[in-house]
């Protein structure tokens, strides 16, 4: 009898062991399928290897003064500009997307991240028709100081960033993560991991916004729902990398 019960413990917890193996093993699967699904659901825009799926505004291939360095994309403005200017763009146009990436602006260095950008002859630069999400020193460019509507993180002239602390100072990567849905008429910003600016992305409010901020009355601006995403020449030295998409 005391044979047996020391057997039936014994294949009691053989069975209990191979039962929780087998759970934790299809949970393992799980988390795998997950983040499989997870990572297919992005789409690298900047590999830190090329400029693949990026040309300049209005032209064709991206070479300097852009520069690639340690999985960057490195701007270094020139010194004899000749009227050039030389912000880039993707592409491919996009409508509905969560973009990610992370910049490192210069000491009093200025940059912006762009949307929306409708490419044509009549609109000189990407910001006539392209939001902006400002890339900026906070501690040394003078933009800072005319508003926080001007600063690191903010929609560009219309919406502040609710922290100005969310910013990480010159020299050091920020990370960004905005999103544009016209399904849902939503957009934000985060810097940081940290929530900082939210908006409608058309309609009345939108346009109300555009109307209080320094492009009232420019034809183009905000007015394409479909459109590239740009990087800002702002004759600056400005950084970007680890650059992805996800469409909606």
């Amino acid at each position: 009898m005391k044979k047996l019960s020391i057997l039936l413990i014994t294949f009691l917890i053989t069975t209990s062991c191979k039962e929780k193996t087998k759970t934790i093993t299809q949970d393992e699967m799980v988390v795998e399928t997950d983040l499989k699904s997870e990572k297919e659901e992005w789409t690298m825009l900047f590999d830190g290897n090329s400029f693949e799926g990026w040309k300049y505004y209005r032209a064709e291939q991206v070479t300097e003064p852009w520069k690639l360095e340690n999985g960057a994309m490195v701007f270094y403005p020139p010194k004899e500009r000749n009227d050039e200017s030389y912000n880039i763009v993707t592409e491919k146009e996009y409508t509905n997307f969560i973009l990610s990436l992370e910049w490192k602006i210069s000491e009093g260095g200025n940059s912006g991240i762009f949307w929306g950008i409708f490419e044509d002859e009549k609109y000189v630069k990407p910001y006539e028709t392209g939001p902006e999400i400002q890339v900026l020193d906070n501690e040394r460019h003078p933009d800072a100081k005319n508003g926080p509507t001007r600063q690191a993180g903010a929609l560009y002239d219309m919406v502040p960033p609710s922290s100005s602390e969310a910013v990480k100072p010159a020299g050091e990567w920020n990370t960004v993560e905005l999103m544009v849905n016209h399904k849902t008429n939503k957009g934000y910003a985060k810097l940081n991991g940290e929530m900082v600016v939210e908006f409608p992305v058309h309609g009345e409010v939108w346009d109300t916004m555009i109307t209080n901020s320094k492009f009232n009355g420019w034809e183009g601006f905000g007015k394409y729902k479909t459109g590239r995403i740009g990087l800002q020449d702002h004759a600056d030295i400005v950084s970007y990398r680890n650059i992805k998409i996800k469409e909606l």
